[in-house]
């Protein structure tokens, strides 16, 4: 074994142990301090020769093969970590990547479906599916479509307001009241749909068609699952998932999705970013900006379809 792949080995099992990593995360770990070797050899390297500008060279190098900023930080987290430890052993007194940060990419467009795909999914009802489950998902989906709620906000959500609860639907005043990120609460407003796919819910929630487990009232949660207890995030991934290809939408549909288009399609409409920062509980407007962009290219699409010295000749 070469002393580099006796350092590797070593500094692995440090984090393994140490730690704790996850098998994914190790098998990660593995393959970027491999791909360090490889340049190290290729440029006849050993790791602990490594200096700031070979890195910055092998940053550029994989940026120009086509992998991503996000891809290539990863990457270079993978590599810092390696050389602190490197440090820490009194290996090297200087850490080659430090200073090194990858290349900026365009931040990805969130993915919103259409208004058409959204009110269709939102109206979609499945005569074949078991009555109670019927209620909870058609109110689950309005409410995030119709308040933009994160899923995590979603299932944090109580049947009543108390002390402790993280949040709960005032339905006399049509308004969500959710625990964010960083703890910060906000009220979002709740549509008509929602309200009244709410009172359906809530009807049913603990009614004779429940779950005999849902029946006992114990559990705070606004959504259960079949079984009595709160849904988690999951649960609700593959709800909507599910939901959304029955409703013969093209694509599966997942939470964040539609509170991208509750973002998107109230942008459309308003105009207003400020009032969207505050509905999505964005703490910076730059987060918000981003469907400024989404707007554009509805906006382009009109004008690609509509403008007479838009369109192209056949």
């Amino acid at each position: 074994m070469s002393a580099d792949a006796a350092l590797v080995e070593r500094y692995l099992e440090h984090v393994r142990v140490g730690k704790r990593l996850a098998a994914r995360t190790l098998a990660l770990y593995t393959l970027d301090l491999a791909r360090l070797q490889a340049h190290a050899q290729a440029a006849g390297l050993d790791l602990l020769q490594v200096q700031t500008a070979h890195i910055r060279r092998w940053v550029a190098q994989m940026h120009g093969g086509g992998r991503s900023g996000r891809g290539i930080a990863l990457i270079l987290s993978g590599w810092r970590g390696f050389y602190v430890w490197l440090g820490r052993e009194g290996q090297i007194t200087h850490n080659p990547v430090a200073d090194v940060r990858a290349p900026k990419s365009p931040r990805p467009l969130p993915k919103a479906l259409s208004v058409d795909d959204a009110v269709q999914l939102a109206s979609f009802q499945d005569g074949q599916a078991d009555p109670w489950c019927e209620a909870r998902d058609a109110a689950l989906v309005e409410l995030l479509y119709g308040g933009g709620l994160r899923v995590g906000e979603l299932v944090g959500l109580d049947l009543v307001a108390s002390a402790v609860a993280r949040g709960w639907v005032d339905l006399t005043a049509g308004e969500a009241h959710v625990l964010g990120k960083g703890d910060k609460r906000r009220t979002v407003p709740v549509g008509r749909e929602a309200l009244k796919a709410l009172v359906h819910w809530q009807a049913m929630r603990a009614g004779p068609e429940s779950p005999p487990a849902c029946r006992a009232g114990q559990e705070a949660a606004l959504f259960l699952g079949p079984r009595g207890q709160r849904m988690t995030a999951q649960a609700v991934w593959k709800v909507l998932r599910a939901r959304s290809l029955r409703a013969g939408l093209a694509t599966p549909v997942h939470p964040h999705m539609l509170r991208h288009s509750f973002a998107s399609h109230v942008l459309q409409s308003s105009g207003d970013l400020r009032a969207v920062q505050e509905l999505l509980g964005h703490a910076n407007i730059a987060t918000t900006q981003v469907y400024t962009r989404l707007d554009f290219q509805h906006l382009a699409q009109a004008y690609d379809a509509a403008h007479p010295r838009a369109k192209r000749k056949d």
